[in-house]
């Protein structure tokens, strides 16, 4: 192997290091957000819950007549 193949390998090897590490820190970032997400949706459930029985609780039952016209 000649000294400019060795320094092409040895630039190579330093790139597909540098990508791994690249990588595994956008997998990091991709994972935590992927947490924030699910937290954020149960949250979201949560409260459509609570509004949807608040909103049950505060509804008025309005009879059913016939309107003045007939």
């Amino acid at each position: 192997m000649t000294a400019e193949s060795n320094d092409r390998l040895t630039r190579l090897e330093i790139l597909v290091t540098e990508q791994e590490h690249t990588i595994d820190e956008l997998s990091g970032q991709l994972t935590e957000q992927w947490k924030t997400i699910e937290a954020m949706r149960r949250k979201l459930d949560a409260l459509t819950d609570r509004f949807l029985v608040l909103e049950e609780q505060t509804s008025e039952d309005t009879p059913v007549t016939k309107p003045p016209h007939y």
